[in-house]
């Protein structure tokens, strides 16, 4: 007996199997990744959720101020440990010798080394070899970004767009209803405002305390990630313990924010954010405002979704299964 498909079964599979093939084939998002991993606990989070991400290619992480090259033991031990030795990890400029709980961790690491590239010379090669590809995502103070502008004013301009967790514009730390001086910005005041006037072609997106400091994990979500037992969830909760012995973070009660985080789902889930354009300025004391009598050269991130937001993420590390065995 001979078996004739139907015309719409046909047009159906064949819908399915070009609908399978497309989303096989979609471009990921580049992305290099600028961190102060180890110092609070939110680095970790950030960076575990681009590398749970599929729609995310991570083109290297690249690590920014203080003891970086404690900070790049972090980012290579944990590559190690999920098989995703093929990204490279990159020192940026050691600005102190400052060691933080979190790089316990990673003492003695060896197994994986960084790249011989500084961060100016991977940042400006990548972007080279990848015109207006790359995401460029800075969550942590900018010496990185000054020195790379003091190589190549113009270098910016050849990112697809900067996201960066940076700056208090209506709102500060504990909710307070004024700005308040912001870590990242502060940190390297200098840097920060080469930073914010640079020539980027409004390709740039601020993600600042005002979404960043609503976004907060919970004991229960503690509970999940640590019941979860996969080797991310275990390192974010290693790390999470270390981290309680940071001076602000031995209160208990204290619970810890994802700032960093926030600015990586800028990237996956523009939809829960609301942004406006402005003229961004920073000034002596490391107050960010905008300037509204000078033409908006930039977005920023001023609502969020907070609670979409965090399920989504953790349901992004619980579901994740990144193992060297799987690759």
């Amino acid at each position: 007996m001979k078996f004739i498909l139907k015309p719409i079964l046909l047009l159906s599979l064949l819908f399915n199997t070009l609908y399978g093939y497309a989303q096989n084939t979609t471009a990921k998002e580049k992305v290099i990744f600028d961190c102060d991993l180890g110092d609070d606990i939110d680095d970790m989070y950030a960076l575990a959720l681009l590398l749970s991400s599929p729609e995310v290619e991570v083109m290297g992480i690249v690590m920014d101020f203080a003891n970086t090259p404690e900070r790049g033991k972090m980012a290579l031990k944990l590559l190690y440990e999920l098989g995703l030795d093929d990204i490279p990890v990159v020192i940026g400029r050691k600005t102190s010798d400052v060691y933080s709980p979190q790089y316990i961790w990673s003492e003695g690491f060896n197994q994986l080394q960084p790249s011989k590239m500084d961060a100016v010379e991977f940042i400006s090669t990548t972007l080279e070899k990848y015109p207006n590809e790359v995401n460029l995502v800075t969550v942590g103070p900018v010496p990185n970004m000054k020195d790379l502008l003091a190589k190549d004013p113009s270098i910016l301009k050849k990112a697809k767009h900067i996201y960066s967790m940076f700056g208090s514009f209506n709102m500060g730390y504990n909710s307070a209803p004024t700005p308040s001086p912001e870590w990242n910005v502060v940190a390297d005041i200098e840097a920060s405002k080469v930073f914010v006037e640079a020539d980027k072609d409004h390709n740039i997106t601020y993600i600042p305390l005002d979404v960043t400091a609503f976004v907060k994990v919970n004991q229960e979500n503690m509970n999940l990630l640590q019941m979860r037992n996969s080797i991310l969830t275990d390192a974010i909760c290693a790390n999470y313990v270390l981290w309680r012995y940071m001076d602000y973070a031995k209160d208990l009660n204290y619970i810890p924010i994802v700032y960093d985080a926030v600015a990586i789902g800028a990237i996956l889930w523009p939809e829960l954010f609301h942004f406006e354009e402005g003229f961004v300025e920073v000034n002596d004391k490391g107050i960010t405002s905008i300037n509204t009598s000078k033409s908006p050269n930039s977005r920023i991130a001023l609502h969020i979704n907070e609670e979409e937001f965090l399920r989504r993420m953790m349901k992004r590390l619980l579901l994740q299964n990144i193992q060297r065995d799987n690759k």
